[in-house]
């Protein structure tokens, strides 16, 4: 809702595209400044308690937005009410990615996923409806009021979770900025994580600098503006169909699938280019909301599963900055690039570079995942069999000391083992060197098939 409200409100005050855009970039870039500390404070904090306090400041700043909106005030008194904002979003997303392996377990992380995600979608779909509404009814600043109304209320059902409370830290323990720094460790060590961060830096700048800002452009002398607005639905509906089928479905191995589906996003930018219909363009515009959202929910399940959950806000910071920093370079790139060569082939070209990247990505062995990086002190499925006496010395340590005391040393004769390919037993031994990965159960067989053959090849 506010991205439409914030527009038309910002309009109506002023009637100047040069104040909007200062009001959208002064909530972006303090936003994205943010990120990394956002991280750090959702791992060092309880994350119930980051979400209750960004919602409730998010809402209260919205509501300054709408008086000053509603007063007909000077737009540069907006600027820092949305660098305000764009803090709180900052603080928000870490957190928010922290807190869902800690409120499910095992399969239930695949479905907590798919439905954030049906959530998401629908409020794509029904917010800039009601916020397009309530602006030419009562105007932009009463729908930015409903907006605000809308954090409070998040702040409220945040204030029904209640997650218990962290170990109290020792004297002299690491600092946040240790804390910042351990968690760069983890990201930079880890080629499937990182790879998938800047494969995604070039799909947010091409996909904004050509789908958001050249998109409407080529539209308005090719399908009309009607025209888009159905390609722009057909696209939100095929995410929220994905986001709902993925709450019941079970791929065996979806890394593989997931990211040689996300070339079909390059498909809407180079049919936009070619000039085609509506038709064609609305259903590729579908089948790319369906491949991303499918994406998404199976690389945040991969990521709650993976991730250590003492690190998860801080890796997950890491990966939204390098991801989203080059939203404004495609931004402020599209329309000079499309100034010198033409909107159509520019969005050719970033059609054809966003299909490679996502080309490489799937073809490059990321979906070889390490089974061993599942070590999780909550008990996810998979669980480490450990030997008994000193931990052997590795990156993750503290977690496999926390492992040996939460489980029991046992035989393993006993047990069914996972054996993973060449790569991933290399992984396996330059993380865990000391240890057996091994399943428990049904469930523990289920969340390895998520990521394995059943003999452990992938």
């Amino acid at each position: 809702m506010s991205p439409v409200a914030l527009a038309f409100g910002v309009l109506e005050v002023t009637d100047s595209a040069v104040w909007l855009s200062a009001v959208i970039t002064a909530s972006m870039v303090p936003m994205i400044a943010t990120l990394i500390i956002g991280g750090g404070i959702a791992d060092r904090y309880r994350r119930d308690t980051v979400l209750r306090l960004t919602s409730l400041g998010a809402g209260i700043s919205q509501a300054g937005v709408a008086i000053l909106l509603l007063t007909h005030q000077h737009p540069a008194l907006l600027l820092p009410l949305s660098a305000l904002n764009g803090i709180f979003q900052a603080l928000t997303t870490p957190a928010m990615r922290g807190i869902v392996p800690q409120l499910a377990i095992g399969r239930g992380i695949q479905q907590a996923n798919s439905l954030l995600a049906s959530a998401r979608n629908t409020t794509r779909i029904v917010g800039p409806t009601a916020a397009g509404l309530l602006t030419v009814s009562v105007g932009g600043g009463w729908a930015i009021a409903a907006d605000a109304a809308s954090f409070l209320l998040a702040a409220v059902c945040f204030a029904r979770i209640s997650l218990p409370d962290l170990p109290s830290r020792a004297k002299g323990g690491p600092t946040m900025l240790e804390e910042l720094r351990q968690g760069w460790g983890y990201f930079s060590a880890k080629p499937w994580i990182w790879s998938v961060t800047l494969a995604f830096a070039v799909f947010n700048a091409v996909n904004m600098g050509v789908w958001q800002i050249l998109g409407p452009v080529i539209a308005d002398d090719t399908i009309g503006a009607e025209g888009w607005g159905l390609v722009l639905s057909a696209r939100a509906a095929g995410a929220l169909l994905a986001s709902m089928v993925m709450v019941k479905l079970t791929v065996r191995r979806p890394m593989v699938p997931a990211l040689s589906s996300m070339t079909l996003t390059a498909v809407p930018l180079i049919l936009l280019g070619t000039g085609a219909n509506t038709f064609w363009l609305a259903a590729a515009a579908f089948a790319a909301g369906v491949a991303a959202d499918f994406f998404t929910v199976v690389w945040s399940t991969v990521w709650h599963i993976h991730v250590p959950e003492r690190l998860i806000s801080r890796v997950g910071a890491y990966d939204d900055f390098g991801s989203f920093a080059s939203v404004p370079v495609g931004q402020l790139s599209a329309p000079v690039l499309a100034a010198a060569f033409g909107t159509a082939a520019v969005a050719i070209t970033g059609g054809a570079l966003l299909a490679a990247a996502m080309l490489l990505l799937s073809r490059s062995g990321l979906h070889l995942v390490p089974l061993g990086a599942v070590l999780r002190e909550r008990g996810i499925g998979l669980h480490v069999i450990a030997p008994c006496g000193p931990a052997a010395g590795s990156a993750d340590a503290g977690v496999m000391q926390s492992a040996r005391r939460s489980l029991p040393c046992r035989s393993n004769r006993s047990r069914k083992h996972i054996r993973p390919s060449a790569t991933a037993r290399s992984w396996l031994s330059s993380l865990l060197p000391s240890t057996q990965t091994t399943t428990t159960g049904r469930r523990g067989r289920a969340l390895a098939s998520y990521f394995t053959d059943g003999d452990g090849s992938r």
